[in-house]
């Protein structure tokens, strides 16, 4: 299964300018996409954010997060077992070899530090910076 960042799971579930390419990744994957639980707050929080700024509609938050859980129950998606206090301590690592040098923001570290441990055969992103880290991670982009 593919592991996605937030990048990746925005442009799934608001058209911005990756959206037709996240589409196309993701049939071409032909699995559901595997997610942690901050995965789906960070997505939460994004689109909050993105009505806070009036990138959204007031509301649709809560319809594009209906559509997310709709797609779980679908099986479009899964959640990770890879437990919070292993991701952290995984994060906390990366953070250690790659952040000074790098630049990496925390939550872009503990994408990359699941993925990691879940194993995925690929990382879906669509932040540059995130994919360099991914990749310096051993991890397929």
């Amino acid at each position: 299964m593919p592991c996605a960042d937030t990048s990746f799971l925005f442009s799934l579930y608001h058209r911005d300018s990756h959206t037709a390419e996240a589409n196309t990744l993701l049939d071409k994957a032909a699995q559901p996409l595997l997610l942690s639980s901050l995965n789906e707050f960070e997505l939460a929080n994004a689109f909050r954010l993105a009505e806070f700024h009036g990138l959204l509609a007031a509301g649709e938050t809560t319809r594009r997060l209906e559509a997310l859980a709709e797609d779980h129950l679908a099986g479009r998606w899964n959640y990770s077992s890879v437990p919070l206090r292993e991701i952290l301590a995984e994060a906390a690592r990366l953070s250690v070899l790659h952040t000074a040098t790098g630049g990496h923001r925390a939550f872009d570290i503990l994408h990359v530090a699941h993925a990691r441990l879940a194993k995925p055969k690929l990382f879906l992103s669509f932040d540059t910076n995130q994919v360099r880290l991914a990749k310096a991670a051993g991890l397929r982009c």
